[in-house]
């Protein structure tokens, strides 16, 4: 087990996954400047040899400075090191439980090296032992079984991290009969909101 090693087998992995992709969409403008000479197409294509230089060093695209004009580039091409980042480490139950690990601040120290971004510790076996024990999914009764066995669940915390990373918030609808939650991007408008009632019926 080497959790360090991992990582940097799949960050070099999605690294070789956008350069492959950049490729294609640097030929492509290429051409595209050589046929018709479009202003649009150069500012792209600028934008490309910035996304470049950042691959060739080694860098997520989501660590370099962009402006907003830059972004709408970079979101039309889904590159994989620009999404946001969650790290999940996966320990011990009694690992867990004491919070001892002695992968924990190896990870921590090559995360803030490299590029930042959170990190939630938590024990797949112990989120198993308390949803056994428990009889139910439901919060409550989840809470309450992890507090007698002697940590916190940290289903809430992966959940909610991911959302903020993700930009993401919940908003709910109310009827006679029924409660709804919705996910929507925080910052979205009710039109935009509605639009997402409307898409799911």
């Amino acid at each position: 087990v080497d959790p360090i090693r991992d990582m940097q087998i799949i960050n070099g992995e999605l690294n070789a996954k956008d350069k492959q992709a950049l490729a294609k969409i640097i030929a492509e403008l290429d051409s595209q400047i050589k046929r018709f000479n479009k202003k649009e197409a150069k500012e792209e294509r600028e934008v490309m040899d910035r996304v470049e230089k950042l691959l060739v060093a080694g860098v997520a695209v989501r660590d370099g400075e962009w402006k907003a004009a830059d972004i709408e580039w970079l979101n039309k091409h889904h590159f994989m090191t620009a999404k946001p980042i969650v790290y999940l480490v996966n320990i011990g139950a009694e690992e867990y439980k004491t919070k001892k690990n002695k992968w924990l601040p190896k990870i921590a120290q090559w995360v803030s090296e490299n590029g930042g971004g959170p990190i939630v510790p938590y024990s797949a076996d112990y989120e198993s032992e308390v949803l056994k024990t428990a009889g139910s999914p439901d919060k409550e009764s989840r809470d309450k079984t992890a507090a007698e066995l002697g940590a916190p669940t940290m289903i809430h915390k992966i959940v909610n991290t991911g959302y903020k990373a993700l930009n993401l918030i919940h908003y709910f609808t109310a009827g006679e009969d029924e409660v709804k939650c919705w996910t929507i991007r925080e910052g979205t408008k009710a039109p935009g909101a509605a639009g997402v009632i409307h898409t799911d019926f």
